[in-house]
């Protein structure tokens, strides 16, 4: 198959078998190789599916001048920049200047227009959302703009609906048991949960929640309420329910919350063992798999999703000083 172009490139990545995680199982666990879109990361649907409802509203015109605005913790914005490359457009993005080196330095590499704030409470006007909706005010009075708005967008839980979840139900034959996921923006759990669902009501659908997160209560409580902290980029919500992720309720069988430490675990052992690098919001979500496969017993199908891939937390996951100043375990091969 050829792609036309990079938004033609997105989806369609590979369920890869986890080894060691469905060896201690007895189950099948796989996970979703969205580190294998052309952004690389699963956020690239979203953004194909932010855009191109902007272009079929007409707010955006491909090939004609238009300005894409967000504020993210990074993923989002990689692939807003390059899927309005792909069209034209420029891109705007701000991120908290906490977020790692490396998702900077891409997002500059690739002409993204990067403003570095202060972390900030979603109450403020400071926080990157809320500046980014400014700045998207302000460009609209010079010409055709969008604010993306990845939290509150409903195309970010449509393009899931429509293209996640039936990849995965194709894949695995409609033999899938349960499907576990982080939740940042909530889009690509409401969406893929909309749309197995909708194929089998039997699937569970399982939230993976780090500390410092308050959507683990939310999920079993129906109350938000954080513990703790963690070290994990764009996942979890300690104040509020993202809009994308209400729908998402009725359809969400339970939650589990994991640690640093276990979603580490995963991390370097797939990186060690099976040659496969990510980031840790796919260690969160295979930790959650394990979990669920051991609560559903040997015998059963558990997708998850790997939403990106190592090489964008280098200095942080991958630096010992990093992990020890955290208290976190160092792999082998690093610790010099």
């Amino acid at each position: 198959m050829i792609a036309q172009d990079f938004w033609a490139a997105v989806g369609n990545t590979p369920l890869i078998r986890l080894r060691r995680a469905s060896e201690e199982t007895g189950c099948e666990i796989l996970g979703k190789a969205e580190f294998m879109n052309p952004g690389g990361s699963v956020k690239d649907r979203a953004a194909i599916g932010i855009l191109g409802d902007a272009v079929a509203r007409g707010v955006l015109t491909p090939w004609q001048p238009g300005t894409v605005v967000e504020g993210t913790a990074g993923n989002t914005g990689i692939g807003l920049a390059l899927a309005a490359n792909a069209r034209g457009w420029r891109s705007i993005i701000v991120v908290p200047e906490t977020q790692s080196r490396e998702k900077l330095d891409y997002l500059r590499m690739i002409g993204a227009d990067l403003r570095l704030v202060k972390p900030a409470p979603l109450s403020s006007p400071d926080h990157y959302t809320n500046f980014s909706r400014r700045i998207a005010e302000e460009e609209s009075a010079k010409g055709p703009t969008i604010w993306a708005d990845q939290f509150g967008n409903p195309a970010n839980r449509a393009v899931h609906e429509a293209t996640t979840g039936p990849e995965i139900w194709n894949q695995t034959n409609g033999r899938v048991d349960a499907f576990t996921c982080a939740c940042g923006t909530g889009g690509t759990l409401a969406g893929v949960a909309a749309a197995l669902k909708a194929r089998s009501p039997k699937v569970r659908i399982v939230l993976a929640d780090p500390h410092g997160s308050g959507m683990y209560a939310w999920a079993t409580t129906g109350e938000v309420k954080a513990e703790g902290n963690s070290i994990t980029e764009g996942i979890g919500q300690a104040s509020k329910v993202p809009a994308n992720l209400e729908p998402a309720r009725p359809h969400i069988d339970d939650a589990v919350r994991v640690s640093d430490e276990d979603a580490l675990k995963y991390v370097f052992e797939l990186l060690s063992e099976e040659g496969i690098s990510v980031g840790g919001s796919a260690g969160i979500n295979v930790a959650a798999a394990v979990a669920v496969a051991k609560r559903l017993g040997p015998g059963h199908t558990v997708v998850t999703i790997l939403c990106d891939g190592g090489a964008r937390y280098q200095s942080k996951l991958f630096n010992p000083d990093f992990l020890r100043e955290k208290g976190l375990p160092v792999p082998s091969w690093i610790r010099t």
